[in-house]
């Protein structure tokens, strides 16, 4: 017996409909868990008055819960945990006019990681808008948290801020990079390195941003009649540009500047498209001297950054006191400003 089902023809423009159908159910995805943020937050600041006004106490939670449960049969997610969960998240947000609207668009599991973890409103701010923007899972979220990404990119900032100015596209590259998912010995060459990300894209491109997309490795470019290799090629879709990523094991050279500079330089010549922006470039390395950081950035005006990589999760304490001595020295950098 022939199968009735009839073959659809490839490129017939019913991918348009397909799109539509995706949107649709993205957009009542994200109104349903609206709701149910509300729903949460509601109850949140319901039990939150009543321990105010009348001493709520773990034993009338635990009355409140069972009597949620019992009117509404195989109900989850209202056990006397969850439900202090729910006054807490309406604590923090609360009197928070700039983040309240926020904690609306990503899901609750991810509002939960991001309220136990974070401890400053300005990284649950970074966690939220991060989260929304690239629509993590669950799992994407906690690795994120784990490898201290919110710490890592001020840090980043704090260091690099003229440079940063000066070159608008390097806001989407930071001072280091967490590569612990690569399970590569610690003595190891450049290829290995640079096959590890390859059979880790999907984990490397987390790491970096979802908006770069992979275009090749050992991108071959051609100047006069000589072939050049860039180690790793991406697009920004955000900065729509070329991303040219040059590995390197050891500690960084002010040569390997130049050596980036003129992979920009012939991207940007015969590979960049008109509407694209300049091509943009980032030195990975194993170790850097800050200063010769500084020193061999200091004249150049080619938008490209030297970023350390590690194949370890990073010490989240170490990170903070780094985080609070540069801004204490910017602080005090001001005020000798103001004082002259």
């Amino acid at each position: 017996m022939k199968n009735s089902t009839p073959k659809i023809k490839k490129n017939t423009g019913y991918e348009e409909v397909i799109a539509i159908i995706e949107r649709a159910r993205e957009n009542a995805f994200r109104a349903v868990n609206r709701e149910l943020i509300t729903m949460y937050w509601e109850i949140g600041r319901y039990v939150s008055e009543k321990v105010a006004a009348e001493n709520w106490g773990k034993s009338v939670v635990q009355e409140f819960s069972r009597f949620i449960q019992s009117h509404f049969v195989g109900i989850k997610g209202f056990s006397p945990q969850n439900i202090w969960r729910m006054k807490q998240f309406y604590d923090t947000y609360a009197q928070n006019e700039k983040l309240s609207p926020l904690v609306r668009e990503i899901s609750w599991t991810n509002n939960v990681l991001i309220m136990m973890a974070a401890k400053s409103d300005e990284e649950r701010e970074f966690y939220l808008l991060l989260s929304t923007k690239n629509n993590y899972s669950k799992r994407e979220l906690e690795r994120q948290i784990d490898s201290s990404l919110y710490e890592r990119t001020m840090v980043s900032t704090e260091k690099y801020l003229p440079i940063i100015h000066r070159n608008a596209g390097l806001t989407a590259l930071r001072d280091s990079y967490v590569l612990e998912f690569l399970d590569i010995p610690e003595h190891h060459r450049e290829k290995e390195l640079r096959k590890a990300i390859i059979a880790n894209m999907r984990d490397f491109i987390l790491e970096f941003g979802k908006d770069f997309s992979f275009i090749g490795e050992e991108y071959r470019i051609q100047v006069g009649n000589t072939d050049f290799h860039i180690d790793l090629l991406f697009y920004n879709r955000e900065l729509s540009c070329l991303v040219a990523i040059d590995l390197k094991i050891g500690r960084f050279k002010p040569e390997h500047l130049g050596q980036l500079e003129f992979y920009l330089e012939a991207l940007d010549s015969n590979v960049k498209k008109q509407n694209e922006n300049p091509s943009v470039g980032l030195i990975l390395c194993a170790k850097k001297d800050d200063e010769v950081v500084e020193y061999a950035l200091r004249r150049s005006m080619s938008p490209a950054l030297i970023a350390e990589y590690q194949t370890h999760l990073p010490n989240k304490e170490l990170l903070t006191n780094k985080l609070r001595e540069l801004r204490e020295l910017a602080e005090a950098e001001e005020m000798e400003d103001e004082e002259k």
